[in-house]
């Protein structure tokens, strides 16, 4: 055999032998690894393999490629209390310090005590003082870093781990694959979103331009040098909960999302929102089924309330429930 018909026929085999092991490879790659092989993973892995063919039926242009997540509930622990919710409390201190007059007055007071069962006992207007008292009045950039400072020493009581540890394994993997798709990934959260912008990037991939959250009010001023800055207000913009959220998605967004994933009543009108549009959609909710490795709530908490009415409403429409149970084989990372 002539050496350049030798040449031509290794070159041959050396493509065969690369296609005989990189397409396998990829072909056997499990974009979510966590989940068990069910209805829920086979849902996501069929909506991005439909959306993302050039020429098919239900093919999305990559500008149209929006995903919406719910924070609490849906992509980290939320019980027994909010995270935003557990640094409000711990800040009270420092605020009564800066102003000792408030050391006498409810719910400071109470708060101070460290009764836990009182402190349970608080109403939804004691919990806006204290959120208006904690979150307002300093500038943008005093705020980032006292969270950035608390989320750096703060764990939480049943894990002892930073809060920032406490995501979900599985739903880390569908941002991942989501994003490896070609989609946009927006977390639209009833938390508000100057504290959640200030560990999205680093926690969940997403920018804090992809953070759509319950904002208030901000005044710009100069600071005794002349430098220019934002002070926070005690003014609420926008509550992004049940009808905020689709409201905010269009003020912050400008695109109706494809893919939508909540665990709550309060998300209820996002994934309704989201389904109304034509085309391939993907509603889906984390159902919190599992008290062993995380919490089992549902109609009867105060946080993350899934009534059974929205269990209803998802089987009716098609939704999918995700069961934290039987779904993931993984919640956290750090499980082994």
């Amino acid at each position: 055999m002539k050496r350049p018909i030798l040449l031509g026929f290794a070159h041959l085999l050396a493509v065969l032998a690369c296609l005989a092991t990189s397409v396998p490879a990829f072909a056997q790659t499990d974009p979510l690894p966590s989940w068990n092989d069910g209805p829920a993973k086979q849902a996501i892995v069929a909506f991005v393999q439909a959306t993302t063919t050039q020429g098919g039926p239900q093919f999305v242009p990559p500008a149209e490629r929006i995903a919406t997540f719910d924070q609490d509930g849906t992509l980290w622990v939320e019980q027994p209390m909010y995270t935003q919710v557990v640094y409000c409390l711990d800040r009270v201190p420092a605020v009564v310090k800066a102003k000792p007059e408030l050391a006498t007055v409810e719910p400071f007071k109470t708060v101070l005590s460290g009764n836990r069962e009182a402190m349970a006992k608080l109403t939804m207007p004691d919990l806006m003082k204290i959120l208006a008292a904690t979150l307002t009045g300093m500038s943008v950039d005093t705020f980032t870093a006292e969270v950035k400072r608390w989320l750096a020493e703060a764990k939480d009581p049943r894990w002892k781990k930073p809060y920032t540890e406490l995501t979900y394994l599985p739903m880390q993997e569908v941002l991942k694959y989501l994003r490896a798709s070609g989609y946009k990934t927006y977390i639209v959260t009833g938390g508000g979103q100057d504290f959640v912008r200030v560990y999205a990037e680093q926690v969940y991939g997403i920018p804090p331009e992809q953070v759509v959250g319950t904002a208030g009010g901000t005044k710009f001023g100069y600071d005794k040098s002349g430098r220019p800055f934002l002070t926070k207000e005690p003014k609420l913009l926008l509550n992004d909960d049940h009808a905020g959220k689709p409201e905010g998605i269009h003020l912050m967004i400008g695109r109706r999302p494809v893919a939508a994933f909540g665990n709550s009543i309060g998300d209820k009108e996002m994934l309704e929102y989201t389904q109304a549009g034509d085309g391939a959609r993907l509603m889906m909710l984390v159902h919190h089924d599992d008290a062993t490795r995380e919490y089992a709530y549902g109609p009867q908490s105060k946080i993350g309330t899934f009534p059974d009415a929205l269990m209803a409403a998802a089987k009716q429409r098609g939704w999918t429930v995700i069961s934290m149970q039987h779904d993931w084989k993984r919640i956290f990372a750090f499980d082994q």
